[in-house]
């Protein structure tokens, strides 16, 4: 059986994830693959229980390393729980952020750096890693200005916009690397959904 292929969407907050995941998956879908759609922090009984903790506003006094620990021991569970087990059965895994928004956040956004991510992901995933990884990239105020209208702010989301700032900076940092793609959310979501929808089909060849 041949193995599923691991796509990852990443970004700040508000730039339009949930919208382009069914487009994602529904191209997967189309290509005659079986889809499995999850989400970082969670996926798991166990990964849902540290998202609660992770957004959770009353938790202020977390550590940035604490936070960093939590998002590795869910993001553990979840790959050995769920995402290996996919791949291995043929099924296309579609995740709503995973390790790159360690080094967003946690290594750019809570400042502790790319060396203390890159520690963890080597011990904890080895050379686990997606096939593909797509940013959507959008300044920072119009994100959370979008994000506003959606939720009430969650704990990340409650922070002032210099963190928002590193991260996103992490994020278009991250992007260089091959099999990552960088996308405008600036623009019309058919422009978006025109790029994506490329990236997708590419990896059907």
């Amino acid at each position: 059986m041949t193995r599923g292929k691991f796509i990852t969407l990443e970004g700040v907050e508000g730039v339009g994830k949930s919208t382009n995941l069914e487009l994602i998956s529904g191209l997967v879908k189309s290509g005659g693959h079986n889809v499995l759609v999850t989400r970082e922090p969670g996926g798991t009984t166990l990964g849902e229980r540290v998202r609660n903790i992770l957004l959770d506003k009353e938790e202020h006094g977390m550590t940035p390393m604490a936070e960093l620990l939590l998002m590795f021991a869910a993001r553990a569970q979840h790959v050995e729980e769920v995402i290996k087990p996919a791949l291995a059965r043929g099924t296309w895994v579609v995740c709503d952020r995973f390790t790159d928004s360690s080094y967003a956040y946690q290594g750019g956004g809570r400042q502790l750096g790319s060396e203390a991510v890159a520690k963890l992901e080597h011990q904890v995933l080895g050379g686990f890693r997606p096939d593909a990884v797509i940013i959507l990239d959008l300044d920072v105020q119009t994100g959370l200005q979008r994000a506003s209208k959606v939720a009430e702010a969650d704990r990340f989301e409650s922070e002032e916009q210099a963190f928002f700032e590193r991260v996103r900076t992490a994020f278009i940092n991250r992007s260089s690397e091959p099999g990552y793609h960088l996308v405008d959310a600036a623009r019309s979501l058919n422009d978006v959904q025109a790029d994506i929808t490329l990236i997708i089909k590419a990896l059907f060849k």
